[in-house]
């Protein structure tokens, strides 16, 4: 035989109330974890921003250094030690 309870109104709202909860907390926990692949993609992007700068820094200042290195050899070329001591250079026109 079935019995009828009175207070299945407060019963059903537990219930309901549970499910809001459990869903509320799944909710958060999902939008937690997606803040955290966020940030972390967002912090290597950084980083890869920054160690390809040093990169681009790097090879640039090389690149200075050898084109530095390359005038002042090709400069040395055309100054010209007498015997005595006396430098003649030639004019040079860029």
């Amino acid at each position: 035989m079935f019995f009828f309870n009175p207070f299945w109104p407060l019963s059903a709202l537990r219930i309901a109330s549970l499910k809001a909860t459990s869903t509320l907390l799944l909710l958060l926990l999902i939008k937690s974890n997606l803040l955290r692949l966020k940030g972390g993609l967002i912090g290597g992007l950084v980083a890869l921003t920054l160690v390809s700068g040093l990169i681009v820094s790097t090879t640039l200042a090389g690149g200075a250094a050898y084109y530095i290195f390359q005038n002042k050899k090709s400069n040395d070329d055309d100054v010209n030690i007498s015997s005595d001591e006396v430098i003649n250079a030639e004019a040079v026109s860029a």
